[in-house]
């Protein structure tokens, strides 16, 4: 995959967020019928969705996740996703065993604002199923994007540096 051009590998990863998008509305809808008495399993649904779709994404654009450091490369991958701003040269600086909790706190404080929508929706059972479809989706959906835009700077960076001779020149930028 690290030697496969964006040109390839961007509409597989945009049918992957699409599809994990799709299954995430329909999950929202399935227990959104529930109100607010559904509201903890489904947003154990929404992680596992969220964190399978980050996974894929990380696979995909060549990047593994076997090792501490590769997770932590992950764990970069969601904190870039919620819209967590860590500078790389901070990443860089800390041990895995470190940095790790600290992402997972701040992406816990951004994601924090995207739930508490999902209350919102959960006060009218019935009603809270379109929403908790709606928000689902487009949870997901706006979180794989960030991700897969991660992703790409970082495997173009790879192409430039493994791949230094090759006359590639990097696509319009991803919406």
């Amino acid at each position: 995959m690290v030697l496969l051009g964006p040109e390839i590998v961007n509409p597989i990863a945009f049918g992957t967020i699409s599809g994990a998008a799709k299954f995430a509305g329909i999950e929202g809808m399935g227990l959104g019928l529930g109100g607010l008495l559904s509201f903890v399993p489904d947003m154990g649904a929404l992680a596992a969705i969220t964190m399978r779709l980050l996974q894929k994404l990380s696979l995909l654009y060549g990047f593994e996740y076997a090792t501490e450091d590769e997770m932590a490369d992950l764990w970069l991958a969601a904190a870039s996703a919620a819209g967590v701003d860590l500078a790389r040269d901070f990443v860089e600086k800390q041990a895995a065993e470190h940095l790790v909790p600290r992402m997972v706190d701040a992406i816990a404080m951004k994601a924090g604002a995207d739930i508490a929508e999902k209350w919102a929706a959960r006060l009218v059972p019935v009603l809270s199923a379109g929403a908790g479809a709606a928000v689902n989706y487009f949870f997901v959906r706006s979180w794989g994007r960030r991700a897969q835009k991660h992703f790409l700077t970082r495997h173009i960076a790879r192409i430039a540096q493994e791949l230094p001779t090759a006359r590639w020149t990097p696509p319009a930028a991803v919406s």
